[in-house]
């Protein structure tokens, strides 16, 4: 069983920023990639942004690109997820995932294995 920690989320003005980080239990080398979902209240989940871990490779949403950075710190098992340029919109509860294997497209939330507990975050006007 793979635990996965969110940190990082909190209050913050419009155009500010955040970064959220992500620690897995385990060696996270042995999963395929790690992803950033978020969930309004009322909303479906939503994918943010993706890594995979052996290479770093990189997708996101393409309402949010060019303004959050996914990265991973393989030496501690960390992603991470940094947010410039915060919107009100942007406001959910951040959620953490991670699955063992290729199982097609990264942005379905179905297909991730682990789930973090999520952190809010909340960008006021």
């Amino acid at each position: 069983q793979v635990q996965l920690v969110e940190s990082g989320g909190g209050l913050v003005q419009a155009g500010g920023s955040l970064r959220l980080s992500c620690a897995a239990s385990e060696r996270a080398a042995s999963l395929y990639d790690m992803a950033w979902f978020r969930q309004a209240p009322g909303k479906e989940r939503e994918f943010v942004a993706v890594i995979t871990w052996i290479n770093g490779f990189t997708n996101y949403a393409d309402s949010l690109k060019g303004r959050f950075t996914i990265s991973r710190d393989m030496a501690v098992n960390t992603m991470y997820l940094q947010m410039n340029s915060l919107k009100p919109e942007d406001t959910a509860v951040y959620y953490c995932a991670a699955r063992r294997n290729y199982s097609g497209s990264a942005t379905q939330p179905a297909l991730y294995n682990y789930w973090g507990q999520g952190t809010q975050v909340t960008v006021s006007s």
